[in-house]
C-alpha cells in the first residue's frame, strides 16, 4: 500500500483494488496549502477546522466521523473513540481513533489524541502494523507521550504527524523532538511511505515524510 501526508493529520492511505481513504482533511485556514484530493473514505477524527474539511475531498466518498465498524470497499474500518479518564484534562475533546484493515495489513490513525492511553485501551486496537502517531503538540500529543504510546503499541512503522513544517498557524513543535525521543539523530523525509505486510519488520522503524504539495 501507498500513504502520503498532506500536513497536520491528513493522509491519504491506498492500495490497489481497495477503497482510498483521506484522513482529517484540513481547512485552509492551517495555513498549509489548499487540499484537492478524491478518495472513497473520508474520516474525521474529531470536529475542528484542522481534521474536519470535508469538502476538500471530492468523488462519491463515504465520510466516517465517529466510532464504530465499517467495512467501505474492501477496507475494514474500526473507530474508536478516545476519551480520558479525567474529562476536563486536555480540553476533554471528544477524539476518534481509526484501524484501517487493508487486507491484512493495518494501519492505526490515532487522530488529535491528547494523553496516553490505558493499556487495555491499546489492547482494543489489536494488532497494529503501522501507526500514524501525532508528535507536536498543540492540543495533541507531545514528542515524549508519543514516544510512550510506540512503545506501548509496537508497530513495525511509526509515522509521525501533527507537528510543525514551517507553514503551520498552529502552536506546533518539530518533529526532531520526537526523533530524538526515539534515539534517532536525523531521517530524511520520504515523498511516500511504500509497504507490504511480507516486508514489514520486527523491529519498529521511524519514517518520516515530507508533506505533499
Amino acid at each position: 500500500m501507498e500513504i502520503v501526508w498532506y500536513g497536520l493529520s491528513c493522509f491519504k492511505l491506498s492500495e490497489r483494488g481497495l477503497a482510498t481513504v483521506v484522513t482529517d482533511p484540513y481547512d485552509p485556514s492551517s495555513g498549509l496549502p489548499a487540499l484537492k484530493l478524491k478518495a472513497d473514505i473520508v474520516t474525521v477524527s474529531h470536529d475542528a477546522p484542522g481534521h474536519n474539511f470535508l469538502k476538500a475531498v471530492k468523488g462519491e466518498r463515504r465520510a466516517i466521523t465517529g466510532p464504530g465498524e465499517y467495512e467501505i470497499g474492501g477496507v475494514f474500518i474500526t473507530g474508536i473513540r478516545m476519551d480520558p479518564k479525567d474529562a476536563k484534562k486536555n480540553g476533554s475533546k471528544a477524539n476518534t481513533l481509526y484501524v484501517f484493515d487493508f487486507e491484512g495489513l493495518t494501519v492505526a490513525h490515532l487522530g488529535d489524541l491528547a494523553y496516553v492511553p490505558t493499556q487495555s485501551q491499546i489492547e482494543d486496537l489489536g494488532a497494529v502494523d503501522i501507526v500514524l502517531v501525532p508528535v507536536g503538540g498543540g492540543g495533541a500529543l507531545g514528542a515524549s507521550e508519543a514516544a510512550e504510546i510506540v512503545s506501548l503499541i509496537e508497530p513495525s512503522i511509526v509515522v509521525p504527524m501533527h507537528y510543525k513544517t514551517g507553514k503551520e498557524e498552529s502552536k506546533l513543535t518539530p518533529v526532531n523532538r520526537f526523533l530524538s525521543e526515539m534515539g534517532i539523530s536525523k531521517s530524511d523525509p520520504l515523498p511516500v511511505l511504500k509497504a507490504a505486510k511480507s516486508s514489514l519488520s520486527e523491529e519498529t522503524q521511524v519514517v518520516v515524510l515530507a508533506p505533499a504539495s
